[in-house]
């Protein structure tokens, strides 16, 4: 496993395991497989409604809590201090831990800034290890980073080779913030896993079109959470420590770039809206 340093030298495993859309009914088994076949980092959110899952499934593997690198995310119904406090605080009851490893706030909406308060609070009684945020565009990441005392050490956002993030990754380089990418296999959009020009580097590798996509944004520094339910590819995804891309493959990927979501973009009013409507 190769690891990222973070700003305050915590160490974060570049590949770890998500479960959005994981189901509560699944997501026992699907995490005891993958802390099973070696996943050692976790990634999960209040508002994916599983981490009494992850939780449960982190005590039934046995492995040591100091083993593990633990991911939650505020949601923001609550933002604002008080009420980001208190779910911090409710996320640590239902994951069934004294700490999380990282928390970020999950959107870039609401009372982000009383929400970020609260995680600095947490980091400094030793509740977290480190803090940051998700799905906020660098406007706000150098906004956010500029006017608080601790730092956001990571930012996670939508990251794949149909968009690639450049501008985005300049920035928290700038900052010293850690790049994580959510949805590296784009959820299978625009026939990903067969696409001709992913394939034939595939094949030159002796690997899947999984694994050369992985190990791309590995190679661009990228911390990865891909998730699966099934135990082979979970295993699958593990396997990409054993190769690496040349300046070719590397060159001929980043043609793949269209620049823009493939979801929605968080800049925009209708994402606003859109947003405003899950709360």
């Amino acid at each position: 496993m190769e690891y990222k340093k973070l700003s305050n030298g915590v160490e974060m495993p570049m590949l770890g395991y998500g479960v959005y859309q994981v189901t509560p009914e699944e997501c026992t088994r699907c995490v005891r497989d993958a802390i099973e076949v070696g996943y050692r980092a976790i990634d999960t959110a209040q508002a994916y409604s599983n981490e009494a899952e992850v939780g449960r499934a982190i005590v039934e593997s046995g492995i040591s809590r100091q083993e593990l690198f633990i991911t939650s995310k505020i949601w923001i119904s609550n933002f604002g201090q008080e009420a980001a406090a208190r779910s911090i605080d409710e996320s640590l009851r239902k994951l069934g831990t004294d700490y999380i490893d990282l928390m970020l706030l999950h959107q870039p909406y609401n009372d982000y800034y009383g929400a970020y308060r609260a995680l600095e609070e947490a980091y400094r009684a030793g509740k977290l290890r480190a803090i940051g945020v998700s799905n906020f565009y660098p406007g706000r990441l150098v906004d956010l980073y500029n006017f608080t005392e601790v730092k956001p050490m990571v930012n996670q956002i939508e990251t794949h080779p149909f968009f690639q993030r450049d501008e985005d990754h300049k920035w928290m380089d700038k900052y010293g913030v850690a790049h994580t990418s959510w949805a590296p296999f784009d959820e299978g959009k625009k026939g990903i896993f067969t696409h001709p020009l992913i394939s034939s580097i595939a094949d030159k590798h002796g690997k899947t079109t999984g694994q050369v996509i992985l190990r791309f944004l590995l190679q661009n520094d990228v911390i990865l959470i891909p998730k699966t339910t099934h135990r082979e590819r979970m295993i699958e995804n593990m396997d990409i420590f054993d190769f690496t891309l040349d300046a070719d493959d590397m060159a001929r990927m980043r043609t793949l770039d269209e620049g823009q979501s493939s979801f929605f973009d968080h800049n925009s009013p209708e994402a606003s809206e859109m947003v405003y409507g899950w709360v």
